[in-house]
């Protein structure tokens, strides 16, 4: 047992890495893009890119966790024939759908988009081709998640950043140059960073490839040592991954879709109103360029360690061990919130400076929104992982019925907000986030119960890690304050702030949780965490 939670968390710990990275690396070069592009440049981006996401959900998304899930349980059995089988026939799914959607994307993207954002199209058009390879290199990706090889999909998830980044500003700043029409060059930045996010799943593809070349001896390896006489056929793992993928595209769809739907309604409701279009992409740019990547940098943690943990308790599932399939989820759930909650509490408290360093292009909407939104980090978290968990233990059509219910409520909250008062803008469209967030998150965990029975999360674990969130919050607030009437100098005291509230919050969360330090050794960088504790004497 020992052994497999360790494994979980290792599992996590390299995705969370990755994610973090790849997220930061997706939220610095905004700065530079923001500046290439302005404000309607980077509505129109945003607009492009949730509509791009909306049909990579569809297409590719799904794809990773559906593999995973599928042949982690044959690898469980030591079927390695079938499983490579599923990778195979995971393939020509991936080719069929991903290069349906693609086609809709270029062909019928003018449908899908706002009638008053159409200068978007140009973006999304690029876009298009990207959906297709997206689909393929999800198939690699989770065929690796379910072999418990999580650095694969790490690395390629860092290069892929790496490169979307460089060519994104590298794209934009050459396509807006000697352009004196301000919205031609709004549309034609659009499209230079939509073309970093074509060449950086070109790089992800290539590296997975290589990865794959490499591995294939030990794959085959494997296959020969399997025993099973009987394999499956590709007509029956098709009929799997349809059935399996389906449910899961359409839960990972209605999860995501808010931000597109959201986005569509705000701009139709507004424009009704009388507000003008480059208004709406101007403020919706805001959103979506600067307060969402910002509190999707914590939520990447969430997205990791359910990718981490769906193999794990898909396996534990698959032998009718419940009570390890529990533990793990405890214990990823417990890991996610250490870092999550502390996450929502700091990005609240330091949304001025956050937003000031970050984007200087930014409005005093993106420092609101941030400062006032944060809670849908925590909400989302546990939402994602135990929607993720319901898909692990064969219950995916519970979990696309509770997003569906979730979504339900977000659109007609945001309806009636923008209905009534329509002076909210943007706002209305954050408050209505964090609702479908809280009910997706409360019905999951019912359904968990029904399924799994009592939960062994103990949930004054979470009411301490607020209070010691909290102390943090407090002492940050200070300390950036403090120093910034001293030296008027934000990036470095933001830094600081930054890093004596870690410290602080990790001494805060030792003290008040009473965790020991075989606990504390399981969770990421845990070996240093104790040894720094036992120099500073909190440990003996």
């Amino acid at each position: 047992m020992k052994t497999k939670k360790n494994s979980l968390v290792k599992n996590a710990s390299v995705l969370m890495a990755a994610a973090i990275v790849s997220r930061i690396i997706g939220l610095l070069y905004r700065r530079p893009m923001g500046q290439i592009l302005g404000p309607v440049g980077m509505g129109y981006y945003g607009f492009a890119s949730n509509l791009y996401s909306i049909l990579l959900m569809i297409s590719a998304y799904s794809i990773p966790m559906a593999v995973s899930k599928i042949a982690s349980e044959r690898l469980a059995k030591r079927q390695y024939k079938s499983a490579h089988r599923i990778f195979k026939g995971a393939l020509l799914y991936a080719v069929i759908a991903g290069g349906i959607v693609a086609l809709i994307a270029f062909f019928g993207g003018g449908a899908l988009l706002p009638s008053n954002q159409q200068n978007a199209l140009p973006a999304l058009r690029v876009l298009a081709p990207t959906i297709f390879l997206s689909a393929i290199l999800g198939v690699f990706r989770g065929y690796f998640q379910a072999h418990h090889n999580m650095t694969p999909t790490s690395i390629s998830q860092i290069a892929e950043q790496i490169v979307n980044a460089v060519i994104s500003i590298l794209a934009s700043y050459l396509l807006v140059r000697g352009i004196t029409d301000a919205s031609q060059s709004a549309i034609r930045g659009a499209m230079g960073g939509t073309t970093g996010t074509a060449a950086g799943v070109i790089a992800g593809l290539a590296f997975m490839l290589f990865v794959y070349y490499v591995n294939a001896d030990t794959l085959r390896r494997q296959q020969k040592r399997d025993t099973h006489r009987k394999t499956e056929s590709y007509a029956r793992i098709l009929g799997i991954i349809l059935m399996m993928a389906t449910p899961i595209i359409l839960t990972t769809f209605i999860n995501n879709a808010s931000s597109y739907l959201d986005g569509r309604i705000y701009s139709g409701m507004q424009g009704m109103h009388g507000i003008a279009s480059e208004t709406i992409a101007a403020a919706y740019g805001e959103f979506s360029n600067y307060y969402v990547p910002v509190i999707n940098i914590p939520l990447a943690l969430a997205s990791a360690s359910a990718s981490a943990l769906m193999p794990e308790v898909s396996a534990a599932y698959a032998v009718k061990d419940r009570k390890t399939a529990r533990s793990h989820i405890a214990s990823t759930v417990r890991l996610t919130m250490f870092i999550c909650i502390p996450a929502a509490v700091g990005l609240a408290v330091l949304a001025f400076p956050i937003m000031g360093v970050l984007f200087p292009t930014s409005t005093e909407i993106s420092v609101r929104l941030l400062a006032t939104g944060t809670i849908y980090v925590i909400f989302t978290a546990l939402a994602t992982i135990t929607g993720s968990v319901l898909q692990a233990i064969g219950h995916p059509r519970r979990a696309m019925i509770n997003a569906a219910v979730a979504l339900g409520v977000n659109l007609a909250l945001l309806a009636v907000l923008l209905g009534i008062a329509p002076q909210l803008d943007i706002y209305a469209v954050m408050i209505a986030n964090i609702v479908f967030s809280v009910v997706y998150c409360v019905i999951n965990a019912l359904s968990l119960r029904k399924f799994l029975g009592r939960s062994s999360i103990d949930g004054m674990v979470y009411v301490k890690t607020v209070i010691a969130a909290a102390i943090m919050g407090l002492a940050v607030w200070l300390i950036y304050n403090g120093l910034y009437h001293v030296t008027y100098r934000p990036f470095i005291c933001l830094v600081i702030a930054i890093i004596v509230g870690v410290l602080i919050y990790l001494v805060a969360y030792v003290l008040i949780t009473g965790t020991k330090k075989e606990e504390l050794a399981r969770y990421p960088m845990g070996g240093k965490l104790v040894k720094f504790f036992v120099l500073i004497r909190i440990y003996r």
